[in-house]
């Protein structure tokens, strides 16, 4: 605002000059041309003639007038104080060797003045200079009133800029500071904030994902809890039983073999639940780390699925739950065979988990657009709609209290699904509520495609 200002009343102040030179030199020309006419050899004899005349311009032009010879003598003064006295001002050396001149004088008492010369000539000769001397205060009072308004405005401006700005910073703030506050709550573990932005702007897209992954990271410390309860209480079951089973051999004062063989039995049952529990936890943190890698090799998949049948079917005989097997193709893929078999086995133990006694599951094997599809659909209880989209999430429970009666710890599917995952296949469901689910493991025969068509 300063330099604008300097810019602007430095402009001005330039072109009123211009403006007040060009005036007093149009004006000191006039009078060298009128003058000239009364000059004669006896200068003097003339003198209250153009006395007279300088006296009545002086006063219509406001300026002072003063009548030189060709050597700098004051001839006549409009002020009547200078006459005969030598000018040897620059401007009247120029004016005398023929150039208009002008220049700007401060003086204490005066203040601004601007001298105006311009040589007077006849018959070709010069034989004097006119001098107009006019007071440009005016001018500079003028700038000087400029200068304070322009910076009364600049300061008006300032101001209303910085209340502006504050309201503005304000109002762009209170959004980080909602923002803010939100993530201070979170650090203490007040999970699932909600940040409300009434605004259509970057804001209110930034609220929209912050309220989205706050809520996602509040289900899984919810499933996170859910899940450490859950697993304690499988952990607890059977640690609870060995204890009981090992406290009553303790306690037992009869030698009967029998008695501590059933009681062994019981325990060994107990452990192997254990086992399989820790198993399951173990194989997340083989899926989850980095170095993981697949020991893939050519599998025979029609006969690697007759053994997991034949392996399940204790399983399935306990619900008297018939499994059949459809082989529509033959197929023989790349895969890691450990883990594509514990990822199929974990569908079919589901399956019978889940599915009623005296129920169904068929087992289909087929190619379809270039996908090697397993299909296990079972007659069972079904998944809710709204569930379904949930259900490989490891922490996730569709029914805790059902799903804590048909035991387990609910990684089966989160286990399945990461593996499939790994060789870059899904996992596809279908399912209705009362009806049944069919579980689709769609793995690529060519590494690439990964589409199904169930028409």
């Amino acid at each position: 605002m300063i330099i604008l200002n300097v810019l602007i009343t430095e402009n001005i102040l330039k072109s009123d000059l211009e403006d007040r030179q060009i005036d007093l030199l149009t004006k000191a020309n006039i009078v060298a041309n009128r003058v000239r006419h009364y000059n004669t050899d006896d200068f003097n004899y003339y003198n209250s003639v153009i006395l007279n005349y300088i006296n009545k311009v002086s006063i219509d032009f406001n300026t002072r007038i003063l009548i030189t010879n060709e050597f700098g003598e004051v001839k006549a003064d409009s002020f009547n104080k200078l006459t005969g006295i030598i000018l040897n001002h620059d401007e009247v050396v120029k004016a005398r060797n023929g150039e208009n001149s002008t220049g700007i004088y401060r003086f204490q008492n005066v203040g601004n003045v601007m001298y105006n010369a311009v040589p007077m000539y006849y018959k070709d000769q010069i034989v004097g200079v006119v001098v107009l001397s006019s007071s440009i205060e005016d001018i500079f009072i003028k700038i000087d009133n400029l200068k304070k308004m322009l910076y009364l405005i600049y300061l008006v401006c300032v101001v209303i800029t910085t209340i502006i700005g504050i309201v503005m910073s304000d109002y762009l703030l209170y959004p980080i500071k909602k923002f803010t506050k939100a993530i201070n709550n979170m650090t203490k573990g007040k999970l699932g904030q909600i940040v409300t932005i009434d605004s259509n702007d970057e804001f209110k897209q930034l609220a929209n994902a912050f309220n989205l992954i706050s809520t996602q990271l509040s289900q899984v410390d919810i499933q996170r809890r859910d899940f450490v309860a859950n697993v304690s209480h499988e952990l607890k079951t059977p640690l609870c039983a060995i204890k009981l089973l090992s406290s009553s051999l303790l306690h037992e004062n009869e030698k009967n073999v029998e008695i501590y063989k059933d009681f062994l039995k019981d325990i060994d049952s107990e452990v192997d639940r254990l086992t399989k529990i820790i198993d399951n936890l173990l194989a997340l943190v083989d899926l989850d780390s980095e170095k993981l890698s697949l020991n893939y090799q050519v599998t025979y998949i029609n006969y690697l699925l007759e053994k997991i049948i034949q392996r399940m079917k204790p399983l399935a005989d306990e619900k008297d739950i018939d499994i059949k097997y459809i082989q529509i193709d033959k197929i023989q893929i790349d895969v890691d065979l450990d883990k594509i078999q514990q990822a199929i086995i974990n569908i079919i133990h589901n399956a019978i988990k889940y599915t009623p006694n005296g129920g169904m599951i068929i087992v289909k094997l087929y190619i379809r657009d270039k996908n090697m599809v397993i299909e296990v659909k079972d007659n069972g209880i079904g998944i809710p709609k709204d569930d379904i989209e949930h259900i490989f999430e490891r922490f996730y429970r569709v029914d805790k209290a059902r799903t804590r009666n048909t035991g387990g710890t609910g990684l089966g599917l989160s286990i399945a699904y990461q593996i499939v995952t790994l060789h870059q296949g899904l996992i596809d469901i279908k399912s209705n509520v009362g009806k049944g689910t069919s579980f689709f493991i769609i793995i690529p025969m060519d590494g690439k495609s990964i589409y199904l068509d169930r028409r």
